[in-house]
């Protein structure tokens, strides 16, 4: 084995904390115009605060309506329902959707595939029109509902390729073997494949719900009422012609942010073996 050398270490630990702080540097801005009192966008290249406030993150937490309700609390609420619902609709629809592309062989499965590829080839402002007049349509603009059907359809087909390639993994000796002993297709699914599959469930399930947390255009589109406004549709507000309350921003951006990276250190054991399985085939 090869023993590497001292200078080579150093040179490599120097490399890797440049990196650091190249990528950690704009993360700071963000976290000093958040603490800084004033709503300008300061010119200097110190990416830490001279002053360290708090009040641009009470301002965004206790914002209120033109009748004096909670407004923050409101559209938290709405991102958190909207989210979770997006990805049990989503899981539960592509789980099955991927096992029944990974084991069965029926017509048209091939242009299937192929044609849930081609539709994420467009982005999701393509489809705003069409969903935009089949939501208005059916009465559910402005509404959470609405916004959970349009959401869970466009993650649906990246959900089925990442599932249907880590169930392909899964050896179909285990399948076989249950139903020799009287499981039904059913009870395979349930107590054998999906439990397998689990790290891929898990990245596929947090794919969906960073989708529905994070976007803007769609939610923007369909939503008029303040009250039914996603967390980031309300940051919108901070943004207007004239001027920008950066305090407000990023301090706004720093709290959508949060529950992700919540989300991604609890879940970081099963990111690298359900991104990494699902892309070869055992």
């Amino acid at each position: 084995m090869k023993k590497v050398t001292l200078k080579k270490q150093i040179l490599v630990n120097m490399a890797l904390m440049l990196s650091c702080a190249i990528v950690i540097y704009p993360v700071l801005w963000v976290i000093k115009m958040a603490l800084t009192p004033s709503q300008g966008f300061a010119l200097s290249a110190n990416p830490f605060p001279d002053t360290v406030s708090l009040q641009n993150f009470a301002d965004i937490m206790t914002t209120t309506d033109a009748d004096g309700r909670w407004l923050f609390g409101r559209q938290f609420f709405n991102s958190v329902v909207i989210s979770v619902a997006t990805t049990i609709l989503g899981i539960t629809l592509a789980t099955t959707a991927g096992y029944a592309f990974s084991r069965f062989t029926f017509p048209g499965k091939d242009a299937g595939m192929k044609a849930f590829l081609v539709s994420q080839m467009f982005p999701g402002v393509v489809m705003a029109l069409p969903l935009y007049i089949l939501l208005n349509k059916l009465g559910l603009l402005n509404s959470m509902t609405g916004l959970v059907l349009v959401y869970s359809t466009t993650a649906i087909p990246f959900c089925v390729w990442m599932l249907k390639g880590y169930f392909d993994t899964i050896p179909k000796d285990l399948e076989e073997a249950a139903l020799i002993d009287g499981a039904s297709q059913w009870t395979i699914f349930i107590k054998v494949v999906l439990p397998l599959a689990k790290p891929a469930i898990v990245v596929t399930a947090l794919f969906s719900f960073m989708t529905a947390w994070n976007e803007f255009i769609l939610a923007a589109t369909f939503l008029g009422d303040e009250r039914a406004f996603t967390l980031p549709v309300a940051l919108q507000r901070f943004v207007g012609s004239y001027n920008t309350e950066w305090g407000h921003f990023a301090a706004g951006a720093i709290i959508v942010s949060t529950p992700v990276m919540i989300l991604f250190f609890i879940l970081q054991k099963h990111l690298v073996g359900g991104l990494t399985a699902g892309g070869v085939k055992g």
